[in-house]
């Protein structure tokens, strides 16, 4: 439940519609604290929000950002699923089974059994919430969610409790808005000669980066923008061999991404971004720091904010580059799974 002071909050915010409603949400700093988190955003969007920073990419939001598609071309932003064959964080490996009907003469059909964040990914919001405080999104308890297997029989008859947080809320309104893309490996390689660190290893993207990089690249942000970062992970993959791909679900998990900061939060929340993905594993520098709270809980347990991980944005890297644009009408329908934890997103940019 929100504190005294984010009903303090809450009490001053009219109903609004976006564009103009981002102008009118508090700023970080105004945000409560929940116990040893700031920035806590629980109810913004009324108690029984179940879209998160999503709320923000409304009809009006949509219908300006289709103004970006100017020539047509699209990229898709989704690796294979059948990558990587050997997950890290200990999922399962994608199976995929071909099924020949014989007695049809002509006819197939195939079998897909996947970990829905073993490869490119939303991140939902019943993924990952306030670790040490056993919470998710609008402070429901760890115990309030059912596990095991999920059978729902009637699409007229489901139980609201079974499936609330569920992936299918972002799939049915879908993640559709201005995508604004950072290409890091481009600016640091450009600035360094070559990528200052190796994304198979913890490393922190700091802030200051982030903003020298849109600055060089000329972008600016808008409220509702869907943030996406080219960090280094998928070229190093593409780059590596076998073995060192394979050794990544036996090792440790260290990867490079955002800083786990202050700043790099109020960052995010004052630009009101709807969502953010890069090309990396965890989004943020993994793990973070000893003491430091994990990123994902601000951002999916405090804000209801998609994260997107392994998204495949070579193709985009490149395009941007010969067209020096970095801005772009994005669009992503996740599975429509009533009660899921994460998706893979169908994630394209258009220009």
């Amino acid at each position: 439940m929100a504190s005294g002071r984010l009903r303090g909050v809450l009490a001053h915010i009219s109903h609004y519609t976006a564009p103009t409603m981002t102008t009118k949400l508090p700023t970080f700093d105004e945000l409560p604290k929940f116990k040893d988190f700031s920035g806590c955003a629980w109810e913004i969007w009324g108690k029984d929000d179940q879209l998160g920073t999503v709320n923000l990419l409304t009809d009006e939001v949509v219908k300006e950002a289709s103004k970006e598609i100017k020539t047509g071309k699209a990229i898709g932003l989704n690796w294979p699923v059948n990558f990587p064959s050997k997950p890290v964080f200990g999922r399962k490996a994608p199976e995929h089974e071909i099924h020949f009907k014989e007695w049809a003469g002509a006819v197939h059909d195939d079998h897909l059994h996947i970990n829905t964040q073993s490869g490119t990914q939303w991140d939902g919001m019943k993924h990952f919430g306030l670790l040490h405080h056993g919470l998710f999104y609008q402070g429901t308890p760890a115990s309030f969610f059912k596990n095991g297997k999920i059978t729902i029989e009637s699409p007229t008859d489901v139980d609201p409790d079974l499936i609330k947080y569920g992936i299918h809320n972002w799939a049915q309104h879908g993640i559709c808005g201005r995508g604004v893309f950072l290409d890091m490996v481009k600016f640091y390689t450009e600035k360094y000669g070559k990528l200052p660190y190796d994304p198979f290893t913890t490393h922190p993207v700091p802030l200051a980066d982030i903003l020298e990089c849109a600055k060089a690249q000329g972008v600016t942000f808008r409220p509702a923008d869907i943030l996406i970062l080219r960090v280094g992970f998928m070229q190093r993959y593409n780059g590596a061999t076998q073995e060192e791909r394979d050794g990544l679900a036996a090792k440790e998990e260290t990867f490079a991404g955002i800083e786990q900061t202050e700043d790099m939060k109020r960052f995010l929340w004052d630009n009101h971004f709807a969502a953010i993905a890069s090309d990396q594993p965890a989004l943020e520098s993994w793990p973070p720091p000893e003491g430091i709270p994990h990123m994902h809980s601000t951002i999916l347990g405090m804000w209801g904010m998609p994260i997107g991980e392994f998204f495949d944005l070579e193709a985009l890297s490149k395009h941007c580059a010969e067209t020096g644009r970095y801005t772009f009408f994005f669009s992503s329908w996740p599975l429509n799974v009533l009660g899921g934890v994460a998706s893979p997103p169908n994630a394209a940019a258009y220009f």
